[in-house]
């Protein structure tokens, strides 16, 4: 049995207790009369005497019944109590981030902002990739797969065919899959692009310590790969379109405080059931509005974990990628925030993709998202406070913005632990984006540190 079952069954029974508690209490249901001294104990009796030291009705449980009047008046109502309002207060936060968020994408949008507008974008040494090639930085394109059967050939195409000098883009393709029929089929058909020509890389790890993140770090790790200035990341179900690096590197080239550039998802199966078309829905609103927002008023927003590119230093400064979560992406997005790296999010590009089709594998996701989000926050609460607390005396500044909450995805805004890590992180930059390097940016760090709203 799942964890996300086992929560469900206990959730279960709660409500149960509680419906019986309810009944009890408006008299709807009477089981009062006291149990008879050796009288053979049926289970109706058993409930009945049970009911009966709940409730107070029962003379032999009167003294204990007193007890847990006192209890639930001295310290679980006043516990529960404060619990209904910081759910309140919550609630509250979560509107005002969507209507500003809202009001923000509707700005962008009546003004057409563009990325552009903020960070320098140029194409690398023309339309022509052959010429110049030594302007061309070492790219390492990285797929994490497990046991993909039905898209690692899609997947490794479409790595494979994006428009780069051959000489300065590395295909890696790390397998964790289990089933060596699928593993077979996948080295096979990186040989075969390799005949063709293509640098492709095919690594594999004697166990699955880590999951996704342990296989990025490990990727990481090899010779070649250390030699890479970018490193973008596709999931398995991802295909970027052939121009997607000319695209997305320039902003990294030409803004060297730039760690990351997120691109927008869209998907090959949204129409196949109703199910796609709700997270369909969940999906636009969170690029449309949640990341659009923060990248338009340089604020935090979180990297979704596939279809961007990072550069290489930014990992390595932030602690690479960490397995003590399931959002290995939001842990590293949070961590490269605290080190004054900045984002860029690009809604007109966009990389097709896959959603869940089924009703078990959505569940497993949105379990995943939500729970790793709560975990880290448990996580990473201390380091963020510390930051606050130790700088935020330097970084006081009377033309100082503040930023509401941006939370890691749809999922995790019904997640408190989520929200708190994001509401944390949101990152004031504008007196950093006045810095003309990374590197003079983070000597005065205090003008680019978090504030906490």
């Amino acid at each position: 049995m799942e964890a996300g079952e086992i929560g469900g069954a206990l959730l279960f029974l709660l409500a149960a207790a509680a419906a019986v508690a309810a009944a009890v209490s408006v008299g709807a249901v009477d089981f009062s009369r006291p149990l008879a001294a050796g009288a053979p104990l049926g289970f109706q009796q058993a409930v009945s005497w049970l009911i009966g030291v709940l409730d107070g009705t029962s003379s032999a449980a009167a003294d204990v019944y007193g007890a847990w009047v006192a209890v639930r008046a001295g310290v679980i109502a006043p516990v529960l109590q404060v619990a209904v309002w910081a759910c309140m207060v919550m609630s509250v936060m979560l509107v005002v981030e969507a209507v500003y968020n809202s009001v923000v994408s509707l700005g962008v949008k009546a003004i057409g902002w563009r990325p552009e507008w903020r960070f320098k974008w140029e194409p690398l040494d023309g339309a022509d990739e052959e010429k110049g090639r030594a302007h061309y930085p070492l790219v390492l394109v990285q797929i994490p797969m497990y046991n993909e059967l039905e898209v690692y050939k899609l997947s490794i195409a479409a790595a494979c065919e994006l428009q780069w000098p051959k000489d300065r883009i590395i295909v890696q393709v790390l397998d964790d899959s289990t089933d060596p029929f699928i593993k077979n089929l996948v080295e096979l058909e990186c040989e075969n692009w390799v005949n063709k020509g293509v640098n492709i890389k095919y690594a594999t790890r004697t166990s699955r310590k880590g999951f996704k993140a342990g296989a990025l770090k490990k990727g990481m790790e090899c010779d070649y790969a250390t030699q890479s200035e970018y490193i973008a990341i596709f999931d398995a179900d991802f295909q970027p379109e052939p121009d997607f690096l000319l695209r997305t590197v320039p902003f990294l080239v030409h803004n060297p405080e730039v760690a990351l550039v997120q691109a927008r998802w869209s998907f090959v199966n949204d129409t196949t059931s109703l199910l796609t078309r709700v997270q369909k829905m969940f999906f636009d609103y969170h690029f449309k509005v949640e990341q659009e927002a923060g990248s338009a008023t340089f604020a935090f927003f979180s990297f979704n974990g596939t279809a961007g590119v990072w550069r290489t230093v930014a990992i390595k400064e932030a602690g690479g990628w960490k397995d003590r979560t399931t959002v290995e992406d939001m842990d590293l997005a949070v961590r490269a925030t605290l080190k004054g790296w900045k984002f860029v999010y690009v809604g007109d590009i966009r990389v097709k993709s896959e959603l869940p089709s089924t009703y078990k594998a959505y569940c497993r996701q949105q379990f995943r998202w939500s729970s790793g989000g709560a975990n880290l926050f448990r996580k990473m609460a201390k380091d963020v406070l510390v930051a606050k607390l130790l700088l935020g005396a330097e970084s006081y500044c009377t033309n100082r913005c503040m930023y509401s909450l941006q939370y890691h995805s749809p999922s995790l805004g019904h997640n408190p632990g989520a929200v708190f890590t994001s509401l944390g992180c949101r990152l004031y930059s504008h007196g950093a984006y006045h810095s003309n390097s990374h590197k003079t940016s983070k000597k005065s760090s205090h003008n680019a540190i978090l504030d906490f709203v």
